[in-house]
């Protein structure tokens, strides 16, 4: 019995980055129809050829939706489902007032599954096939998101967050015990199906300085893993940064001086960066993440999406949750698009989609397999309706091209939108 798939509908795959000079217009090509072999892309092109090539291809007709890689969410905090929107903080009050309190609960291995278990069925719902999540400190926060993420079959990272100071007693592991947990973790998830370990500092402040070097360590060890962390935030976190690092050149030099600087370190948010961070980072090929829906909620400032690009960094886009005030990737584009109409740049929908796949795809060196629709990679879609409500109806309907046609579902667009996920290949 064949298990293969046709699937047609307007099907967007990119076939450059639109970031790269070039009209955005013209970086990406749409296809009638898309064949799915052994949960991969085989093939795109007219659907009368892929039906003459195979025959036996379930056929699934999607009518008008738009079909694109499902999207890539490079940085959130599943523990902080439970938690999003609470009102009112600043990074660190943020965290005393509501994150280490809900993260406590984190211990209670039943309790973590619950909320692993909620966050995909929220992300899912949304149409992200994809995340890098941090955990808490407790390794079985690490093995429910997992154990939840292998159980629906998607590609997913994350790591045990690591703190030995300025957090709750209950909160802080060691520098020797957040080594050998995370080694721990390293061994028995790492490349298990689709699964990935990120070793997981949460951020300088609540590292002492050996804790930092000892997961530069382990990163030495496996340099295979992802290492996320976060860096410059907010303007009162850099200065309290430098006050519990006087030593350091600069919040980047942090990381560096404990070997956690590398082309596969994954950096959230990096609004305020020095001259020299900016430099370094371009250097080693590093990805920065911007989180824009977290940067207005929190008040942390604008990042400058299209001076990061001029310069060459690699950029990845994230909902942040739970300072990200949404699950949905839609709306992390529309608020990327305010800021950077705040920044003076509008932002193309061909550039705001593409670093919802493959941009976050490239930061977390997974281009080869998720991020697009092109043979070979693995069939994470979505379908968009891009008529989900009467207002993006009206307006969608005027439209020209496929952009014109997408762009009213980017800025108002939610769940109602996501016609269907398929995870490799399959209906999730």
């Amino acid at each position: 019995m064949s298990h293969d798939m046709l699937l047609t509908g307007q099907i967007l795959g990119f076939e450059r980055t639109p970031f790269g000079g070039g009209d955005p217009n013209d970086a990406a090509r749409l296809a009638e129809a898309v064949l799915i072999r052994g949960g991969k892309i085989a093939a795109l092109g007219r659907a009368a050829d892929l039906r003459a090539e195979a025959p036996e291809a379930a056929q699934v007709d999607m009518g008008d939706a738009l079909i694109c890689a499902g999207f890539v969410d490079a940085h959130v905090h599943y523990p902080q489902t439970a938690m999003i929107a609470s009102w009112g903080k600043r990074l660190r009050d943020w965290l005393e007032t509501y994150t280490f309190p809900e993260e406590l609960r984190f211990g209670d291995p039943a309790y973590a599954r619950e909320i692993a278990s909620r966050y995909f069925d929220l992300t899912l719902a949304n149409g992200t096939t994809t995340c890098v999540s941090y955990c808490t400190i407790h390794p079985g926060s690490v093995t429910a998101f997992f154990e939840a993420a292998q159980a629906r079959g998607v590609r997913a990272v994350a790591g045990k967050t690591c703190m030995d100071r300025n957090a709750p007693p209950d909160l802080c592991d060691t520098a020797q015990s957040g080594y050998d947990d995370s080694k721990a973790l390293i061994g028995a998830w790492h490349g298990v199906d689709r699964l990935s370990y990120a070793i997981t500092p949460r951020f300088s402040p609540t590292s002492t300085r050996d804790q930092l070097a000892a997961l530069g360590a382990l990163w030495a060890e496996h340099p295979d893993c992802l290492m996320q962390t976060h860096l410059s935030e907010q303007t009162d976190e850099v200065a309290w940064v430098k006050s519990l690092y006087p030593e350091a050149h600069d919040y980047l030099d942090t990381y560096e001086a404990h070997g956690l600087l590398g082309a596969r370190g994954l950096y959230g948010h990096a609004i305020h960066l020095e001259p020299r961070e900016r430099d370094r980072l371009r250097e080693v090929g590093a990805a920065l993440v911007h989180c824009p829906t977290s940067n207005t909620f929190i008040g942390s400032g604008l990042f400058d999406m299209a001076a990061r690009m001029a310069e060459g960094q690699r950029v990845g886009l994230a909902t942040d949750t739970g300072g990200g005030s949404s699950f949905c990737m839609l709306r992390t584009m529309a608020a990327a698009y305010e800021i950077g109409q705040l920044t003076g740049t509008a932002l193309h929908p061909a550039q705001l989609l593409w670093l919802a796949t493959a941009g976050s795809a490239e930061a977390l060196h997974m281009s080869g397999q998720i991020g697009n629709i092109a043979p070979g990679m693995e069939a994470d879609l979505v379908a968009l309706d891009l008529a989900s409500t009467p207002a993006i109806a009206q307006r969608s309907a005027r439209a020209d091209d496929i952009w014109e046609a997408l762009f009213p579902t980017i800025m108002m667009g939610d769940d109602r939108a996501v016609k269907q996920v398929w995870i490799a290949g399959r209906p999730a």
